[in-house]
């Protein structure tokens, strides 16, 4: 079964951590299918980065406070658990922060190693007064959802280590609401509209594209049971509509000049598709077309959202209102055979651009 138009996705960008996914059409159902799968899926199984456990100098254990610091060790700890970091390493890595008083410590005095990133640095982790000095070893994992503290804890971990929660999850929310869209005459069509919002560590359209890369590897699974199972196949996006269009109609419909139309048939290139496999190059190294030929190859693509193979940028289409008239030397005026598509005399070629 064919799903005659394509579904296309659209984003709608409303500020740096929060877009607005459309996708339609879908048939009928299959929004609330799509929707909540993609919801489940974007809260729970998005991988990211977390603080796993900490060390505060001169503390062994978090119902404790430090010299010098207004917040005890428990408020410390619930303030850290707002850190946005990103790490690149599967394995643990340790970052430090030192600071000595008075003033405010921040995200920012954190000094984190070469893969990891602190994303929100205005973030308030204690107050120092004069004397006050601060010392934290944070220890930060990559993984997914939220894990409580208690597993955290690692056996025969060191004295003073504190495990904390861990929130992985970059997402912050999702929403997703289902709408009629109409396609052609049938007004039943599902519009799905789904509102990412995330934590600066991820774009929304890398969180969503994350979601459907997990749902795409689970549903695989199903299919691998029988690959030739009838399903609902789903047709051709309309730009990709066009583009076949394109690549299968005849050069003949090109409204080419002679010399062009007469140098690419001999050539064998017949459709625009053969026609944009070969770059200027390859155009350059048939008989008698010349640079003329290749503007006006680019210009008649250009126009049809195409172009050559490897072509250069810089190519600016205007005009070939010049090529109709005196673009054929006086050699082609007199031959009678040259203007015929079916006739390709060689003699009758030539050579008026040399390479």
């Amino acid at each position: 079964m064919l799903i005659a138009q394509r579904p296309t996705l659209t984003e709608e960008t409303i500020d740096a951590q929060r877009s607005r996914f459309v996708i339609e059409p879908l048939e009928p159902g299959f929004g609330y299918t799509l929707g909540n799968s993609l919801r489940r899926t974007l809260l729970s199984s998005i991988p990211g980065a977390a603080v796993t456990s900490i060390r505060i100098e001169g503390t062994l254990h978090e119902f404790t406070t430090v010299p010098g610091v207004k917040e005890d060790v428990t408020e410390i700890i619930l303030n850290l658990k707002g850190l946005v970091v990103s790490s690149d390493s599967d394995e643990p890595v340790t970052m430090y922060l030192r600071k000595q008083g008075p003033g405010e410590v921040t995200a920012a005095d954190i000094a984190p190693p070469a893969g990891v990133e602190v994303h929100n640095p205005d973030l308030h982790i204690a107050t120092l007064n004069a004397k006050g000095r601060l010392e934290i070893e944070l220890v930060v994992e990559r993984g997914r959802g939220y894990v409580p503290a208690t597993q955290n804890k690692q056996p025969g971990q060191e004295i003073g280590r504190i495990p904390v929660d861990s929130i992985y999850s970059p997402v912050l929310k999702v929403t997703y609401a289902v709408e009629a869209t109409r396609v052609e005459q049938r007004t039943d069509f599902d519009r799905l509209v789904v509102d990412v919002e995330t934590k600066p560590s991820m774009e929304p359209r890398d969180a969503i594209a994350s979601a459907g890369s997990t749902l795409v590897e689970l549903f695989g699974l199903l299919r691998e049971l029988n690959v030739d199972a009838e399903g609902i196949e789903v047709g051709p996006s309309p730009s990709e509509a066009a583009d076949i269009a394109n690549f299968s109609m005849p050069i003949e419909d090109m409204d080419l000049t002679v010399r062009s139309y007469n140098c690419l048939k001999r050539e064998g290139v017949h459709t625009v598709g053969e026609l944009v496999t070969r770059s200027e190059a390859d155009l350059l190294d048939i008989r008698n077309f010349g640079a003329k030929s290749i503007d006006e190859v680019k210009l008649k693509l250009a126009a049809m959202g195409l172009a050559l193979k490897d072509s250069p940028p810089g190519f600016v289409p205007t005009s070939v209102e010049s090529y109709d008239e005196g673009y054929e030397t006086d050699a082609y005026q007199g031959d009678a055979s040259y203007g015929d598509p079916a006739t390709y005399d060689e003699t009758a070629y030539q050579e008026t651009e040399q390479l």
